[in-house]
């Protein structure tokens, strides 16, 4: 999987990207990245990539032509992806969505000032998509929320196969239940006693007793969401 990354920081790259399963898996050769300078496609001599609104209003926008430049440059676009409060908010199931050719290639555009000029978005049949409600300063720590959440599914990226994400908040239609590990007692708080007794019927109704009751008190839209 390879990913193309238009920003104007691209020292910003690999970063968290760089450690951890991710990073080992990039240095397996299991997905690799470009960090193309948008400033690079600039049309004067100072590295202007942005210009005041049309209409009025605080901030800037990135332009349409050194933008667009910068996406022509690039020869296997695939999916353009903008990271951006306005698309839809990424969910597990569409992690998954992605992650599941592994040869695809993503363009990944890291908006800055106010965001990218609107022709942008209609040119490139650009996909908007936000990792939450709230604003960033930037798209840059948004592509890397996005790809290490793409890279990780991926098959022989985390040990355990399958099962290693198959017990996870949203990969089970709710929040995952609490976990214990050594030692059983620790300031005076005990480990559940089923948890100790080896019943693995018993385990299993308790933790799924706990996923319903937690996710219910912190995240009834999921509820919601999975009786639809």
């Amino acid at each position: 999987m390879h990913f193309n990354i238009l920003t104007i920081f691209p020292e910003m790259f690999p970063g968290t990207l760089g450690g951890g399963v991710v990073g080992r898996a990039m240095n397996n050769g299991v997905w690799s990245y470009d960090a193309i300078n948008i400033r690079d496609f600039a049309h004067d001599n100072y590295g202007s990539v942005d210009d005041e609104q049309f209409g009025g209003g605080v901030g800037q926008v990135m332009r349409p032509d050194v933008l667009g430049d910068a996406i022509d440059s690039i020869k296997n676009r695939g999916k353009i992806i903008y990271f951006s409060p306005r698309g839809p908010r990424l969910t597990q199931k569409m992690v998954r969505e992605f992650a599941a050719n592994k040869d695809a290639n993503y363009t990944l555009v890291c908006g800055r000032y106010e965001g990218i000029d609107e022709r942008i978005i209609e040119e490139y049949d650009i996909m908007e998509l936000s990792i939450g409600d709230y604003i960033l300063s930037g798209g840059e720590i948004a592509a890397q929320v996005f790809i290490d959440s793409v890279v990780r599914v991926m098959d022989n990226v985390l040990g355990g196969g399958a099962d290693a994400t198959a017990n996870e908040s949203f990969e089970i239609g709710g929040l995952e239940w609490p976990l214990y590990t050594r030692p059983s007692a620790w300031r005076g708080r005990n480990v559940p006693e089923v948890l100790l007794s080896g019943h693995h019927g018993n385990i299993e109704r308790w933790r799924k007793q706990q996923s319903d009751e937690i996710t219910k008190q912190r995240r009834p839209d999921l509820i919601k969401e999975n009786e639809k």
